[in-house]
């Protein structure tokens, strides 16, 4: 069976040019919403892929009414593949139920995570440039060398409470917690 989403991005665009298209496409039912693309969890979206059993497809007018990023669009085809739905978009004419449907959103995956992996790289590198150049990466040191040890000095002194140390220096018990833990 057939089974329609249509989406808009705004409550007051139109849905009946998708609508138009999925009823000639044969959709038994369509869900409809109107809410951006870029929210993942849309009522409607989860109602139609509820509503689907195994063999059935979710049509739909394009793959921008499904998900505004790759990433998104992955998830929700890999959420249809586990409970073997297909999916079908008309303007693409991208049909995952054929072997060369399949084959499109394989080569999609791919350059996701082809993507994925060359961010990660030159993340990489360009932390390790930075280091090189004696640039420490992540949040800056509440304390100085010497206020570190000032602080495990107070600390071993059994006299100065933690609320003392943390007034002392000017931070949270939580910092102070933090050091004496790293």
């Amino acid at each position: 069976m057939q089974i329609g989403y249509a989406r808009v991005s705004t409550l007051d665009q139109n849905l009946d040019l998708q609508i138009d298209a999925l009823n000639q496409a044969g959709c038994k039912k369509i869900f409809q919403e109107k809410i951006t693309g870029t929210k993942l969890k849309r009522e409607q979206l989860q109602n139609a892929i509820d509503y689907l059993r195994a063999g059935d497809v979710l049509v739909i007018w394009k793959l921008d009414r499904l998900g505004r990023s790759l990433k998104d669009l992955l998830l929700i085809v890999n959420e249809l593949n586990q409970k073997e739905i297909g999916l079908k978009s008309l303007h693409e004419n991208i049909d995952t139920t054929t072997p060369t449907g399949k084959l499109i959103f394989h080569i999609f995956a791919s350059l996701a995570e082809f993507e994925k992996d060359v961010i990660k790289e030159r993340t990489n590198a360009g932390l390790k440039a930075a280091r090189a150049r004696g640039r420490v990466g992540g949040r800056p040191k509440k304390l100085t060398d010497k206020q570190l040890t000032l602080l495990k000095t107070l600390h071993q002194d059994k006299n100065t409470s933690l609320s003392d140390i943390s007034n002392i220096l000017g931070i949270s018990k939580k910092t102070i917690y933090n050091y004496l833990n790293s």
